[in-house]
Parts: structure tokens; sequence; C-alpha cells
């Protein structure tokens, strides 16, 4: 009999045992991005972490529904948009397309609903309307804000009390608040900026508004789990238990949390100022996506992750030696190894499960049997299969990885910026020449807003 499934539950600051309201029915939403720019590698990081719980929820469960939204609107892609001189939709599109491209890369499949905000305005307005008609929301000055004061466990998630939360927190301190915390449900749009017919005027929803909406238009007013970044528990999470509980009247809005920890680079906060903000889309064209994916599940997701040169190198050793050992085996379907499913089991514990997988592999090395052999590749593979690696054919990755050693980066920049020249002076036949020349060796183009870029076309 195995054992149950394990979580920390960040609203307890214990860890648990997984016991769903419906078994039948399993329910997990995680916060998806705000579609404005690319993901960097701290986006990225809850996006396969998330991935791999579904993934265990799955084994166990007959029907999980795994919701993770895309917020498409917001004053940063109002921003981006209006710098375009394009409609939000133009930019929410294009950045939510590079996002499902980019995770796809690091082994991440599509929830099994992906809501967008501005689908969702009728629902939203709805449970704006509920939480006015119960006294937790007001409306002033063109904006309504949710009544913090009217929800006593307000502050449960963070642990801090509500002059705590308010001192640590960045919040507008405006003259029609009640109370500085109060936050915004909607406000009011400019003729420029996007918005929708409301009863309180032309507006958009706030931030926080949209998840609880959309969570229960897809998943119901209590769900199983929420989960998403560290950085999201204030006020984001703390939000949105207040104003669905007090829309809905329940007790409980998400029965266990889960937050992933922060992703430092070179052991330094990943910040615009210091420049070393890793974008996941630059990533990929220097790194296999299975080797960024490897990484990001090296540490606890409750820990802190530090990324480095250093620790991608390690992933591509790592891989490359994996591969290298299945190469060659005629592999059978198979069960996975029972301590790695325990250790994924026992809160995504990753660590072990990938030192499971490495003893595995050097049991591999030594074995001088061939059925044995064989019997080992398999459940390697099964086993790695589990947490999203090792399930591309060896010999298309040591092939590629060859590919990757011949490759002249001087050489193609080269290249592109004599295409970017042919292509200035008309000459389209030269500059079509140079893309289909780099394309036979497996080099692809792409030309976008900041110019061309390229990447190893996946073999």
């Amino acid at each position: 009999m195995p054992m149950p499934i394990q979580i920390y539950n960040t609203l307890t600051r214990k860890k648990e045992t997984f016991e769903p309201l419906d078994p039948e029915r399993v329910t997990l939403y995680a916060c998806g991005p705000t579609v404005y720019n690319y993901a960097h590698i701290g986006n990225a990081r809850p996006a396969v972490i998330f991935d791999l719980l579904y993934r265990v929820l799955s084994r166990r469960f007959p029907k999980v529904i795994y919701a993770r939204n895309i917020t498409d609107v917001d004053d940063k892609i109002n921003q981006t948009a209006a710098d375009e001189g394009v409609p939000i939709d133009v930019i929410s599109r294009r950045y939510a397309a590079a996002y499902h491209e980019d995770m796809a890369a690091l082994g991440v499949g599509r929830p099994t609903v992906e809501p967008r905000a501005t689908e969702h305005i009728p629902h939203i307005i709805a449970m704006i309307e509920r939480l006015i008609e119960r006294d937790c929301a007001y409306e002033a000055e063109g904006h309504v804000l949710f009544n913090v004061e009217q929800f006593s466990d307000y502050g449960s998630l963070s642990r801090r009390n509500r002059r705590e939360l308010i001192a640590g927190a960045r919040v507008e301190v405006a003259p029609y608040k009640r109370h500085p915390g109060d936050f915004v449900l909607w406000k009011p749009s400019t003729a420029e900026q996007p918005g929708w017919d409301s009863p309180w005027g032309r507006g958009r929803p706030g931030w926080h508004i949209e998840c609880s909406a959309m969570s229960a238009a897809h998943l119901g007013e209590v769900i199983d789990i929420h989960a998403g970044g560290q950085d999201l528990v204030f006020p984001h999470h703390e939000n949105e238990i207040a104003q669905s509980r007090c829309a809905h009247q329940t007790d409980t809005f998400a029965r266990y949390w889960m937050h992933n920890g922060f992703v430092t680079v070179e052991k330094r906060k990943m910040s615009k100022s210091l420049g070393n903000t890793l974008i996941v889309h630059e990533l990929l064209k220097q790194w296999p996506g299975e080797v960024l994916r490897y990484v990001l599940l090296s540490a606890h997701y409750r820990q802190p992750l530090d990324w480095s040169e250093k620790s991608l190198h390690q992933a591509q050793a790592t891989l490359d030696r994996l591969y290298g050992q299945l190469d060659g085996i005629d592999l059978e379907a198979t069960d996975p190894d029972d301590e790695v499913i325990a250790a994924l089991e026992d809160d995504l514990n990753t660590p072990t499960a990938l030192a499971r997988i490495n003893t595995l592999a050097r049991e591999l090395a030594h074995s001088e049997q061939p059925g044995l052999a064989a019997e080992l590749a398999a459940r390697l593979k099964a086993s790695a299969g589990c947490l999203g690696l090792l399930q591309r054919d060896p010999a298309d990755w040591l092939a590629s990885r060859q590919v990757e050693a011949e490759i002249d980066e001087t050489e193609i920049d080269e290249l592109i910026a004599e295409r970017n020249a042919a292509r200035r002076s008309r000459d389209f036949a030269r500059a079509d020449q140079i893309r289909d020349e780099l394309a036979e060796q497996g080099i692809l183009l792409e030309d976008g807003p900041e110019g061309t870029q390229w990447k190893v076309a996946a073999r």
C-alpha cells in the first residue's frame, strides 16, 4: 500500500497528508504569467514545479483539473502596447505564444484549462457586485475597493497582523480609501486605456480579483491546492483568500497552499538594476530545454535556487552521461522506481528523486548482465520520465549535442549581419540564401522586434 502524498501547506506551516475534497476530481490552481514580455528563469520555476505536481497527482487520481491563468490585461501590458502603438491583445498574444513555446522547450505541458482574464470580465464584475452587496467592498471615485477591516482573518496566510502587512507592503495611500490596506477590485480607464462597461463606469479589473474569479469559474468556490511563487504570499494570495471567502461566504478558499522559493543568480538577487535577469528565450539559444529543467528541479522547490554557469554545465554533463548510458539499448515500457515515486510524493523532494535516478544510472554502468542492464535502463528511463527527463531518443540527443559542439557562433553572427545588410539593400535573394544555408546547418533564424535571433533546430 503506497504512502499518502505529503504536501507542505503554507497556511499551516507544516507538512500534511493530502486529502482532496473529491478524489474523483482534484483541483489545482497556479498563478500564471502576465504576458507583456518574455519569461525569465524565475517565472519558469513555478511553471516547471507545478507541472511536476500535476504529474505526481495524476499518477494517483483519475481526474486532476489544473488551471494556470494568463493575465492579459495589466498596466505593464497597457504600457508596452502604448509604446508600440498597438492594441493590448497584440502584446498579450505575442508573449503568451512565446511563453508557451519556451515552457514547452522546458518540458512543461499545457494545463487542463488556461483561463485569460479578459475572457472573464462578466465573472469578475459579478464577484465584485456580491462583495459590495455583503458590505465587503465599496465604490469610491470610480474605483471599487475591498474593505480589509471587514475580513477578520486577513493576514492568516502570511502570518502578520494588518498593521504589519501595511507597513511591509507598498500600498497606495489614496484619499478615497477607508483604510490604507484596502485594495482595488475595479479601477477607471481613460479613453486611451483598455476598459469594459460596468456598474461603476468604464474600467478594468484589479489583478487580485482576476484569479479569484477565474478559479471559481473553472474549479469551484473551494479548491484543493493553490500554488505560486513565494513572492505572491502577500499581497496577492492574501487578497485572493479575503475576496474569495467573502464573496462565497466559505470558511476556506484553498485547502493547501504551495509556494516555491526564489531564484538567485550567482548568489545575487535577480533584478533589472543588476542586469542579471535571465530570459528563458535567450537561455534556450545556448542550452537544451532539458538542461534548464534539470537545474530548476535540482533544489527542493521550497528552498532558494541559485542559478549559475557551473550548475548548467553540471546538468548538461549529467544528461549527456545518462543519455549515453541509454543509447543502443532496446528499452521496454516498465514501472518507475518506487523510491523515486516516494520522494516525489513526499512534498516534491526532487533532490532525493534525482539522487536515486543517478544511483540507478551507476547500477546500470556496473551491470555486466545484458538482461539486467536492459531492465535497469528501462527503469531509469521510466523513473526520469516522472520528472519530465530523459524522454528524448538517446541517439537524437547525442547527435544534437554533436551539432551544438560544432557551432561557430561568431560565424553565425557574421552571416546574420550580412543578411541584415542584404535586406536593407533589398537584396532579398541573398538574404533568403543565407537563411537557407543556416537552416541546412540546423540553425533557425527568428525575426522580431528586437532584431534577428537564432537557435538550434530541435532534432
